[in-house]
């Protein structure tokens, strides 16, 4: 097995989950991620090669858990192991709740809530052989509920306690557990085209910044529940 770490990342092709990916890279671990569309995912792939050859780009929707054990299968024979896995991938659609119809409803939590389930599920043998980490990126919405949001506040809320009582379960394996709750970040989220208008939020960058330094703190500490945020709201 190799001594270079390894993190698998969904959602990965852009925003939240490409600054991730990007400052991982840089900072010498190999990254594997995905996304749903193979365009997407070749051409973040291409990108994202200019900070590190060791990055792979796979195609799997966190919806099914049978393409999250295939994505961390290929991340594994390319890398030889796995030792950080954060579940990023995310969508929201905002409506009233009278208005929010069944298949909007059960694709957020589907995506944001099951798709964490299934990320972890597919990869925590091999992260019970690393000790590694597990990180999901949650939302200042999985504590704060607001309009139009029941079903997006409802996946967040969920994936908050999913990973605080994950924590718990994975502990005695010495596997760490981080959920983030960001909130605004310049990404394209919800139709968003991020430009100059965007620069007092946190942006993706940040965000890899954050779970960098989450990665390198002592393995005595563990940071369970991290609310981040802009420092100035516009």
């Amino acid at each position: 097995m190799s001594d270079q770490k390894v993190a698998y990342i969904t959602g990965g092709t852009k925003g939240i989950g490409f600054g991730i990916a990007k400052i991982l890279l840089e900072n010498g671990i190999s990254v594997a991620f995905s996304g749903r569309k193979r365009d997407d995912v070749e051409k973040a792939e291409e990108e994202l090669r200019q900070y590190s050859e060791n990055v792979l780009g796979v195609v799997s929707d966190v919806r099914s858990l049978e393409s999250e054990e295939e994505a961390v299968k290929y991340a594994v024979e390319k890398f030889g192991r796995l030792d950080f896995v954060i579940a990023n991938a995310g969508l929201g659609i905002f409506k009233p709740v009278d208005e929010l119809t069944a298949e909007e409803w059960n694709d957020m939590i589907e995506t944001n809530l099951t798709g964490a389930f299934y990320t972890l599920k597919a990869s925590v043998e091999e992260l019970k052989k690393t000790e590694g980490y597990y990180i999901t990126v949650s939302s200042l919405a999985g504590a704060n509920f607001f309009e139009n949001g029941t079903g997006y506040n409802a996946s967040k809320f969920g994936v908050v306690g999913f990973t605080q009582a994950a924590m718990i379960d994975l502990r005695k394996y010495n596997i760490k557990s981080t959920v983030i709750m960001p909130g605004s970040v310049a990404t394209n989220f919800n139709g968003n085209v991020p430009s100059e208008k965007d620069s007092w939020k946190i942006q993706p960058e940040d965000m890899g910044n954050l779970v960098l330094d989450i990665l390198k703190m002592n393995p005595r500490v563990l940071p369970s529940k991290i609310e981040f945020r802009a420092t100035k709201p516009a």
